[in-house]
């Protein structure tokens, strides 16, 4: 057997690779491209309205008494319409050098139901509902089986869960914070007699030590990465002891190397109840984790794109507990030396009445999904007709977003 096929599938031990307790999957392999592509999905639906706030449309005030909107809230001007709500004031000097901006008023195609467990479906499946038994895979996996020269292990899922978005047939691997593997001399020795006369295990005993010594190797590595960001100005107003950091940390350290996709979750932005107090702390995270990423990537942060997406938005009026409910359209937040930022583009649709998408919510003038899939088309030279009939079934790429440098 040979060690990759073990690494991918683990059939020889009975269980996942992930079950096992000898084998964390780690090894990666290039890609050909130069290029580095990071998706973080923000699960619970981020405001929009709130995180990049349109100020500029007198019928935010209204619609939003009691929720700090504008110069009264206290918000970073961007362009003399949107602003930035003061949370994320550490991303302020990202968007002011061209590496951070957002995308308004977009969506996925799914309407109405407003369901976070189907909306993050629909996001990371990539697809335009949930007819069809379309949920196997996820578009950025979808990716890696059309795009040629790919090998195996080119990506990464960096969390607990299961990334639905990675998920499909072409090999990609998983990481969590927690995980530990440490095999000592005593289990080395005990594996060799164990498993002497029987080459199928014992050769896969073998490649599970392989597996351990690669993981120390990783741990040094990501040990350097923090050493190095520990001299990085813009790590002062990081919270280094968070999860999200070090999840951040992990994908930069990787990303640095052979890794060309990495995708995890930041969880948390389903505000009902007192969002201010819900975006102090997700503007902080978000921050930390972005600014990780920089940091982390050193000069390999100039050919990356960082897109943050959302299952759906949330609606325009605010509720009786000082928070919004689920909504329609949302944002795209993105990052990245290999974008250009310092702009928040989109056609606005307006927050007047008669305006909303069902007299509720923030009406998506396009599918977010065509922005992603021009950045892949910029950033990795994906084909137009693989992005609209593989990777994104169903969509209509439209004009250039003209995100990608």
């Amino acid at each position: 057997m040979e060690r990759r096929q073990f690494l991918i599938g683990g059939a020889a031990m009975g269980c996942s690779v992930a079950a096992s307790p000898f084998v964390t999957p780690v090894a990666m392999a290039a890609a050909p491209w130069d290029t580095r592509l990071v998706v973080i999905i923000l699960r619970g639906a981020m405001d929009s309205l709130d995180v990049i706030q349109p100020y500029g449309d007198p019928a935010l005030a209204a619609l939003r008494p009691n929720l700090p909107v504008g110069e009264a809230g206290n918000a970073f001007d961007l362009n003399g319409f949107y602003g930035l709500n003061p949370h994320f004031a550490a991303l302020k000097p990202l968007y002011d050098a061209g590496e951070f901006g957002a995308v308004q008023a977009v969506s996925t195609p799914y309407r109405d139901k407003r369901s976070h467990f189907d909306g993050q479906d629909i996001l990371e499946a990539g697809l335009p509902d949930l007819s069809g038994g379309g949920l196997r895979d996820g578009w950025l996996n979808r990716m890696l089986q059309v795009v040629p020269g790919i090998e195996p292990e080119v990506a990464y899922a960096i969390g607990r869960e299961q990334m639905l978005v990675l998920t499909g047939d072409a090999p990609s691997s998983r990481w969590a914070p927690d995980t530990r593997l440490r095999i000592s001399p005593n289990a080395r020795a005990l594996l060799n007699v164990v498993h002497h006369d029987d080459p199928l295990f014992r050769d896969a005993s073998a490649d599970a030590i392989a597996i351990a010594e690669e993981i120390a190797l990783d741990e040094a590595a990501a040990a350097e990465t923090s050493d190095m960001m520990a001299d990085n100005p813009m790590m002062q107003a990081v919270s280094t002891n968070g999860q999200h950091v070090k999840i951040a940390e992990f994908a930069a350290t990787r990303l640095r190397g052979d890794t060309r996709i990495a995708s995890f979750s930041l969880s948390g932005w389903d505000t009902h109840v007192r969002q201010d107090s819900a975006m102090r702390t997700r503007g902080k995270v978000l921050s930390d984790t972005i600014l990780t990423l920089k940091a982390g990537l050193g000069a390999a942060w100039e050919k990356t794109a960082v897109l943050c997406l959302t299952e759906f938005g949330r609606t325009a009026r605010e509720n009786g507990n000082a928070g919004t409910d689920h909504g329609t359209g949302s944002a795209m937040l993105y990052a990245g030396g290999a974008l250009r930022g310092g702009q928040v583009i989109g056609d606005w649709p307006g927050l007047g009445e008669g305006d909303l998408y069902a007299g509720r919510d923030l009406l998506p003038t396009r599918d977010v999904r065509a922005h992603a899939a021009w950045v892949m088309r910029g950033l990795i030279g994906v084909d137009k007709t693989a992005l609209e009939q593989t990777i994104f079934p169903g969509l209509e790429l439209g004009t250039d977003s003209g995100l990608v440098l």
